[in-house]
């Protein structure tokens, strides 16, 4: 009986095996792009980021955080993510995993919730960042102003490319997208400060103003905003580098920086031409004919 099964089984056997191959020719074929690990949202233990490195929030921001936990019913804290993991940002130079699970101890989350917003919103550093993190915005509306031209600036001054960190940690270069200053545009975000209207002339400058006063000060570390670090002064001269034709600005280190801003002498984001409608006399209801039609 076995001998007589043999030759049927391998028979039925041969031809299912010819059915999967027909339907296997006739499969298309999709080619997706790997997805190596420093592409994932995943943390890799490295010398400056791991649970061995503590942290916890000091004084000044343990006031801060009283303050924004007041904001929320006590069973709904867990809501003040968001603005804890900037402080912790802050202070800390990066969003680092130690900061991260602080906040999670803090709010009382799971720390896996924690991980997922500070995976999702770009502004949440994860990686060591430059004193000056510049961000550069190329969407649609700054590239039409010329944003190639800053991008291109930007890597000839520094000397890196966008992603990268300069050797001295002082210059993190970053390409984003929109950063809603697009009547403006093209815009750098540096730190905290906007800096708009530019040209591949006043980013060199600008970026070089940057460093002079930096390797005066003699200083290292992240800083929040630029304009902060040495108290704005609207008007104030300074040796070294300065912005041309800005016209405004604060002293730093002897070095004039341009105030946050336009670059191109518009104080906003008027008109570059000036007024060219509304220039006549208001119609409302206290305007009267001057035809003498209605004595």
């Amino acid at each position: 009986m076995a001998s007589k099964l043999a030759p049927m089984a391998f028979r039925s056997s041969s031809r299912a095996l010819r059915v999967l191959a027909r339907q296997q020719l006739r499969r298309s074929f999709a080619v997706s792009s790997i997805s190596r690990s420093d592409t994932l949202q995943v943390h890799r233990d490295s010398p400056e980021n791991n649970l061995d490195i503590p942290f916890t929030f000091n004084a000044q921001n343990e006031k801060l955080i009283e303050e924004v936990l007041s904001r929320y019913p006590s069973q709904y804290k867990k809501a003040a993510v968001m603005p804890l993991l900037d402080l912790g940002q802050r202070q800390h130079g990066f969003c680092s995993i130690s900061v991260m699970n602080e906040v999670a101890r803090r709010l009382e989350m799971p720390p896996m919730r924690v991980y997922e917003v500070a995976t999702f919103y770009t502004m949440y550093n994860r990686e060591p960042v430059g004193r000056y993190h510049v961000q550069c915005c190329t969407t649609t509306p700054c590239q039409l102003g010329g944003s190639d031209g800053v991008m291109k600036a930007i890597e000839e001054e520094l000397n890196i490319h966008h992603g990268q960190t300069t050797d001295d940690k002082l210059f993190t270069f970053t390409e984003v997208e929109c950063l809603g200053a697009c009547a403006n545009a093209p815009m750098v975000q540096i730190n905290d400060d906007y800096y708009e209207d530019l040209t591949p002339e006043t980013t060199k400058s600008l970026l070089k103003a940057l460093r002079e006063a930096a390797q005066k000060a003699g200083a290292s570390g992240q800083a929040s905003g630029l304009a902060g670090e040495a108290g704005k002064a609207e008007g104030a001269g300074g040796s070294g580098t300065t912005i041309p034709e800005q016209g405004r600005g604060y002293a730093a280190q002897g070095v004039k920086l341009p105030s946050p801003g336009p670059l191109s002498g518009r104080k906003s984001c008027e008109n570059s031409k000036g007024l060219t409608n509304l220039t006549s006399e208001m119609w409302g209801k206290e305007k009267f004919r001057t035809d003498g039609a209605l004595d």
